[in-house]
């Protein structure tokens, strides 16, 4: 999947390669950002109540998904369906995300 950002470029790779029905609802996303600096995420579930990662951003210092920038992965719950909201954040560069999940 590709983000939407500014001063950067964001690309994730899902594993599961595609989000998993509630209650699992867990998912892993290895990121390729460009940019500068550390990566911040934050999500939020789709009536805006925040998420807390299960692990990461952690950073990777080498793999085969070739996209620009660096590399990191970060752990997500899905806890409802709908539509949730990821923000990634760098010094320079933002951006932002969304995926459904369903139930």
């Amino acid at each position: 999947m590709q983000g939407v950002a500014v001063e950067a470029t964001i690309y994730g790779l899902l594993f599961p390669t595609q989000p998993p029905p509630i209650p699992t609802g867990e998912l892993k996303i290895v990121w390729r950002m460009t940019g500068e600096g550390d990566l911040t995420v934050t999500y939020e579930s789709p009536d805006g109540k925040p998420g807390e990662l299960t692990f990461g951003p952690e950073a990777h210092s080498g793999s085969n998904y070739t996209r620009p920038g660096n590399e990191w992965g970060t752990g997500f719950l899905f806890d409802e369906p709908g539509c949730w909201h990821i923000h990634l954040e760098r010094t320079v560069g933002s951006g932002d995300v969304w995926i459904d999940v369903h139930a």
